[in-house]
């Protein structure tokens, strides 16, 4: 099922997500995310931004590999609880390392976000996590999505 084009423009528009995924344990690991999105997949790339660990031992890259299900949280706050609005997405998610679907990736996060223009983010390096959605939830005041 698509979701309806009100939430495709509200998963488009907002800057931020959280990424859940799953250790090994059954522990949930949350990361907030700068993602694009194709109109049937979301991706993220490991970034330049500083991390405390190599990016082969990423939390998140590490339990995608052992367990590909993620949920994925967009919201939209506002003082005006009657306004609230999230979209949780539910999914696989696999790492891209290079190749078309890799460059495809880093194009759109580049013209969603000015930063990404002026990172070197290279294949083999810098990894895109494509997530492939099995179920979209919204919640919340679609009706204004304009605003």
């Amino acid at each position: 099922m698509k979701p309806s084009e009100g939430v495709q423009v509200f998963i488009r528009r907002q800057r931020v997500a959280r990424l859940a995924t799953v250790d090994a344990g059954g522990s949930p690991h949350i990361v907030p995310i700068c993602y694009a999105y194709d109109g049937s997949r979301l991706f993220s790339a490991v970034d330049e931004k500083p991390k405390r660990v190599s990016v082969p031992r990423l939390q998140r890259l590490v339990n995608i590999q052992r367990n590909p299900r993620v949920c994925l949280i967009i919201d939209e706050y506002h003082e005006d609880w009657s306004r609230l609005r999230f979209v949780m997405i539910r999914g696989t998610a696999r790492i891209a390392n290079a190749g078309g679907e890799y460059r495809s990736a880093i194009e759109l996060l580049r013209e969603k976000y000015a930063q990404y223009r002026t990172m070197l983010l290279t294949e083999d390096v810098n990894p895109v996590i494509v997530m492939t959605p099995t179920r979209i939830t919204p919640w919340g005041a679609f009706n204004d999505i304009g605003s």
